[in-house]
């Protein structure tokens, strides 16, 4: 086998299987290129199949037993992959004959089914219905297996008890029967049809002497119509006058009317402008001049505004430059007591002891109101003494003196100056003195 193209009609399908195909390819009437040895290819027939299904002796719902010839078109369905599949998984490889015999045999069953469960007279009088259930029923197992019914149709029905020669014979009797019927029927309708015509013939001539009486109606009917429209014409036109005449009337009602409402409108339109006339009399005498009344006051809002702001301004400016002095002393201030202090620093370190004395000599007098002034603050001092010591405001004197002089004596262990030169001790008893008398008073 040479490789090459491959190729079928459209009432074949290819089938290649083998390398680089998992599955086998389906080509339904075309080509495809197959290579020797490695790949191989199958045909299957797409042609349409006549089944002739013969059903022999198969007994009815009633228990009749009759045979049915059935001729039913077959074929496997191309277009559709996954019959065409199906198709080639059950038939690859078998001849047609072995197809149909398959088809056939499923056709027959299915066939034999269904008139089982049918009459004799409902396969036979309704051949339609039974087709219709042998087609819908086989063609859903034919499927399956890839293959359509095309069409189903029942050939023949015969028995061999003669129960559908006895169903004949009714037939037959009903039929004589309807013809006897049919002659009886066509008799009574000739009798019939006659008395119809005498009757038509008598109703005819009644119907001519009808018609002449009904001209004559007809005649005096239109007669007196015709008088009865002159009456009318007669009345419609004195009545046309009359309403001509009401007519005239309203119509010069209605110009009266009019003339009153151009003459209202008038009158309003001069109302309209003494009301405009008297709004701008208001206007220039009343709200012109309010106006400029307004424009006077706001201007000298203004004015306030602008003068308040500028005195706001001026104290402001005012209070900056006062602040600016007194800085100025606060600063000449500190710089004359820095000089000050500057020059006691000075003396401080020339005279030294003597400093010293003189500033603890300036303190002693404070340390001495601090220590009387609580003494100042009660009302009443309650002393006791021995019988050797001093009583009264000396003892108390001489107990603000000790005080003092302990303080000395202390500041001499602080500072190492020693307070008691003669003139330094008259001093500060002197103002210790002092501020002891005024405490006790």
């Amino acid at each position: 086998m040479s490789c090459g193209f491959v190729v079928c009609g459209p009432n074949t399908a290819l089938v290649v299987s083998g390398c680089c195909h998992s599955q086998p390819s389906m080509i339904p009437g075309g080509r495809v290129f197959v290579w020797p040895l490695i790949q191989r290819v199958q045909r299957i027939s797409l042609n349409t199949m006549t089944l002739s299904i013969d059903s022999q002796r198969v007994y009815t719902q009633q228990g009749v037993p009759i045979s049915v010839t059935g001729i039913a078109q077959v074929k496997i369905q191309g277009q559709n992959v996954e019959m065409l599949r199906a198709a080639c998984e059950q038939f690859l490889g078998k001849t047609d004959d072995e197809i149909m015999s398959i088809a056939r045999e499923t056709l027959e069953g299915h066939q034999r089914a269904i008139m089982g469960t049918m009459t004799v007279e409902e396969i036979y009088k309704d051949r339609k219905k039974f087709s219709k259930q042998v087609f819908e029923v086989a063609s859903s197992d034919l499927v399956n297996m890839g293959i359509t019914v095309v069409s189903y149709t029942i050939k023949d029905i015969a028995d061999e008890g003669g129960y559908l020669k006895a169903l004949g014979m009714a037939r037959t009797a009903q039929v004589k029967r309807d013809a006897r019927m049919g002659e009886a029927e066509a008799r009574r309708d000739a009798r019939i049809k006659e008395a119809l015509a005498e009757e038509e013939r008598l109703a005819a001539k009644f119907v001519n002497q009808i018609e002449v009486a009904k001209s004559k109606r007809d005649f005096e009917l239109k007669k007196a119509t015709y008088d009865q429209e002159v009456h009318t014409r007669k009345a419609d036109a004195e009545l046309s006058y009359t309403l001509q005449a009401a007519k005239t009337r309203q119509r010069i009602k209605e110009e009266q009317m009019q003339v009153k409402v151009v003459e209202r409108t008038q009158a309003i339109q001069v109302q309209e402008q003494e009301i405009l006339r008297k709004e701008r009399e208001l206007e220039a005498t009343v709200r012109r001049p309010a106006e400029a009344e307004k424009y006077r006051l706001e201007k000298i809002a203004e004015a306030n505004k602008n003068r308040v702001v500028l005195e706001a301004e001026a104290e402001a400016e005012a209070i900056r430059l006062k602040g600016l002095a007194e800085a100025y002393a606060i600063d000449v201030r500190a710089k004359a007591e820095a000089e000050q202090l500057v020059k006691r620093a000075d003396a401080f370190r020339e005279y030294k002891d003597a400093a010293v004395l003189e500033m603890m000599l300036d303190t002693l007098p404070k340390v001495a109101a601090e220590v009387a002034a609580p003494i100042s603050q009660v009302n009443r001092v309650v002393m006791v003494s021995g019988n050797k010591g001093d009583i009264g405001a000396s003892k108390l004197t001489g107990e603000v003196i000790d005080i003092i002089t302990k303080t000395t004596t202390m500041m001499h262990q602080l500072t190492g100056v020693k307070v008691g030169a003669p003139q330094t001790s008259s001093l500060s008893l002197a103002a210790a003195t002092s501020q002891l008398s005024q405490a006790a008073v």
